[in-house]
């Protein structure tokens, strides 16, 4: 009797630490980087160890937003200008009053806002695509390219109805 509890509990035990020895397969999950970088960009792109391509992400985010409020404040320069030259109070300096017309500064106002707008725009494509290549990143995260990887380029002749016909022979290896 006791000889069968030892054996039950030696047999327990053995499979008890055979599982705890058994590698956990942590897999990359894209899902993961792709929230990461929806809430922070290049959050997703810091999950996938790829470090180089967050300064990337910031530089051109920056210079979108950059030029949308450079061309806001451009925008409402001319917006300024305009209500000076069209107010009829006398108190008002106009700046340019021989240099632009009314449908001058209309035309440059106009001109800058739709620029704005084109870089809010440029804005958002930059952070979708800062979330989806943290998505792609990810799916390829465990992909392994062998470095035995070789296209072999031969001359060879080529035997069709008993006639010897020169060719070229390539070989693609991959392990």
């Amino acid at each position: 009797m006791l000889s069968k509890r030892l054996i039950s509990l030696l047999t327990v035990v053995l499979l008890c630490s055979n599982l705890s020895a058994q590698s956990i397969i942590k897999e990359h999950s894209a899902k993961k980087a792709s929230i990461y970088s929806a809430i922070v960009p290049g959050m997703g792109q810091f999950y996938n160890k790829k470090y180089w391509k967050i300064p990337l992400i910031y530089a051109a985010l920056g210079s979108a937003f950059y030029a949308a409020r450079w061309n806001q404040s451009e925008y409402e320069h001319y917006l300024l200008a305009y209500q000076y030259r069209t107010d009829d109070i006398e108190s008002t300096v106009d700046p340019y009053v021989n240099r632009y017309t009314e449908s001058n500064l209309i035309t440059i106002k106009d001109y800058y806002r739709k620029n704005k707008d084109l870089a809010y725009i440029i804005s958002a494509g930059l952070y979708l695509m800062n979330i989806l290549d943290a998505s792609v990143d990810a799916h390829l995260f465990d992909f392994e390219v062998s470095d035995d990887l070789s296209l072999a380029v031969r001359p060879e002749m080529l035997n069709n109805n008993h006639q010897a016909i020169p060719g070229i022979s390539l070989t693609l290896n991959w392990h």
